[in-house]
């Protein structure tokens, strides 16, 4: 005969403590407050099942993987609220045993009676219910420990990449690096490290439904934590940070000012070779980084904000936070920079509105007419050698109508413009010029540059390459709105 297979016996009380261990140890779930929300679920789950006036007690071992509810009710011989009360021929059907009216009946639920006490659709919402809990507890203690540590730098691996965002992990918690907060052209990849400071904690809003997590590469906390990280010197406050201005991935301008005497700040930050520095632009997709001594001078300051071009002369209205720095011609477009860059970033390090004059002319960087012009035809200028509003003006109609998709309208359009920012009138000379232009023409005697060398030779001297006379005027960083000198 074949002898019948035995179930193994299971040691409920054992799997309860490993689970509590585990889901302790995972969740980073303190063991009291774990075995209070399983308390409130067993509460919960004999109230829906007994009602709310039931008297009843609940005790959980976590250490012992004891789990027991004892329902209390008053033994009557008729039953009037079967909330607190059984009958007796409910109890001796129950027990077999002899009781007496008035008399308590305690009825003992543990884990091997559970399923028959309350049933499985009972208990599988209560283990729903518990799991919710958990979660929340979870979500909780994630907020409250990320939320504390805002402006730290962290270290995670990248496990996958989208369009828009890169999610990052760190101690096995999601976290989400936009595009917006990283470095433009810098290129990530799935499973490699990453450094970067978390600049956010939001309570929704994570692809987990955990918190939402917001790390950055860009912010300039980052790259002031990055000072702190690879030079002693700012870490111990010997050295302090006073500004920093950046355009991620390309350029950043920060001033440091020394406690001590004896520690120059430039120096300390730059390294022996020049190894801290590098260290910190490395990390940055090799970002220039320019340290400027801080001064409480603002012209001074101004000044080397602006380097690594000079100045001549710098003249400030501290009331409206506006400056206007006289530049030599050779300088300019060091001091303006890439695109406005080196400008732009000096007006943010120091806070103070700069116009850039250029010494000995009057004259607008003709980037600050580009959407005038339009893009095409600002890019088409420029690879002519007309950088300048200046030379715009003094460009014959032979030379601007030459130039594809320009029209004599679009010339008198932005002449115009130019003309009332440099407040001065249309010659009518040039209208005429304009006008009278046709392509046969070219061999005419009707130049525009020697009507005005016989006229007037001391303005226009096109063999010079330069106008003498006039106001001083600004030039303006391309992508800033206009910035004017007094008028």
């Amino acid at each position: 005969m074949a002898r019948r297979k035995v179930k193994p016996k299971v040691d409920n009380k054992k799997l309860i403590i490993e689970a509590f261990n585990e889901m302790a140890r995972e969740k980073a779930i303190d063991r009291d407050l774990l075995q209070g929300i399983v308390e409130e679920t067993l509460s919960l789950m004999v109230k829906k099942k007994y009602g709310l006036e039931a008297n009843f007690d609940i005790i959980v071992n976590m250490e012992k993987g004891d789990i027991e509810i004892y329902l209390m009710r008053e033994v009557v011989e008729e039953v009037e609220n079967p909330e607190t009360q059984i009958s007796l021929e409910d109890v001796i059907a129950i027990t077999g045993e002899p009781i007496e009216i008035g008399e308590e009946y305690l009825e003992e639920i543990t884990l091997e009676n559970i399923a028959d006490s309350f049933g499985r659709r009972l208990i599988a919402q209560a283990i729903q219910t518990l799991n919710q809990r958990i979660r929340d507890v979870e979500k909780d203690n994630i907020y409250d420990e990320y939320a504390k540590r805002v402006g730290e730098v962290i270290i995670g691996e990248i496990y996958q990449v989208r369009p828009n965002n890169i999610l990052v992990m760190h101690n096995k918690i999601e976290m989400r690096l936009p595009r917006e907060e990283q470095i433009p052209n810098e290129r990530l990849k799935k499973n490699q490290q990453v450094k970067a400071i978390i600049k956010e904690v939001r309570r929704t809003g994570g692809a987990t439904g955990l918190p939402d997590i917001i790390l950055s590469r860009s912010d300039d906390t980052y790259l002031a934590r990055l000072f702190e990280q690879e030079i002693p010197e700012i870490y111990d406050g010997i050295i302090e940070l006073r500004a920093i201005a950046r355009e991620p991935g390309e350029r950043a301008k920060v001033a440091v000012t020394s406690f001590d005497e004896r520690v120059d700040p430039v120096g300390a930050c730059v390294g022996m070779k020049g190894i801290r520095i590098h260290a910190i632009v490395r990390e940055l997709n090799n970002e220039n980084i320019d340290i400027i001594e801080y001064t409480e001078d603002p012209r001074l300051f101004i000044a080397r904000a602006l380097s690594p071009s000079k100045v001549r002369d710098i003249t400030i209205a501290p009331e409206t936070r506006q400056a206007t720095v006289i530049v030599p011609d050779d300088q300019v477009s060091l001091a303006i920079g890439k695109n406005g860059q080196n400008v732009r970033l000096a007006s943010k390090l120091t806070g103070y509105s700069l116009s850039l004059v250029k010494e000995g002319a009057e004259d607008i960087e003709l980037i600050e007419f580009r959407d005038e012009l339009g893009r095409a035809l600002y890019d088409l200028l420029i690879a002519s050698g007309i950088d300048t509003a200046r030379e715009f003006l003094e460009a014959g109609p032979d030379v601007l109508l030459r130039l594809p998709g320009i029209s004599k309208q679009k010339i008198a359009e932005v002449r115009r413009i130019i003309l009332d920012e440099f407040d001065e009138p249309e010659d009518n000379r040039y209208v005429a010029a304009l006008e009278a232009w046709e392509p046969e023409a070219e061999s005419e005697d009707i130049g525009l540059e020697e009507s005005y060398a016989e006229d007037t030779p001391e303005v226009f001297a096109a063999d010079e390459g330069e106008a003498e006379g006039g106001m001083e005027e600004e030039v303006v960083p391309g992508d800033e709105e206009p910035m004017t000198s007094e008028e």
